[in-house]
Order: structure tokens, then C-alpha cells, then sequence
């Protein structure tokens, strides 16, 4: 690469990457706003998941040698 280009890389990647350094933690405390988020879980299943639980009882009944592939990327 000639030393132009290499000049070039050089201030881009700094434009791109922001300097690490001075204030790299958050001002606040993030636990209590972990904490309030997993209480609020929805309870009920989304329609999705069941769809998708639907169709694999759907493949295996109809392919039931497709049970040791099933099983093999669980």
C-alpha cells in the first residue's frame, strides 16, 4: 500500500472508531432497570411460538424418520 493510502486507512478508522478512554461506564446503575424488565415478562406464549411448535408436531408426525435430525441439532 503506498503511504497515502496507508494515511487514509489511518483517519478513517479513527472516524469510525470512537476513542476509548475517560467515562467508559454508564452514569447510572443498570441493575434495578434489569431487574423491573425480567418481572414484566408477557405470561402468555406469543401466537408464533406456538406455531412453530404446531408445525414441528406437524413434521414429525407426518416424517416421523426426521425424529434423530430433530434431536441431533437440539
Amino acid at each position: 500500500m503506498k503511504e497515502h493510502d496507508e494515511n487514509r486507512m489511518k483517519n478513517l478508522l479513527k472516524l469510525a472508531v470512537p476513542p476509548v478512554g475517560g467515562e467508559a461506564e454508564p452514569g447510572r446503575d443498570l441493575w434495578p432497570d434489569t431487574l423491573r424488565r425480567l418481572d414484566a415478562r408477557p405470561a402468555r406464549v406469543p401466537w408464533f411460538d406456538l406455531a412453530l411448535a404446531a408445525g414441528l408436531l406437524g413434521l414429525v408426525a407426518a416424517f416421523p424418520a426426521s425424529i434423530p435430525v430433530l434431536l441431533y441439532y437440539l
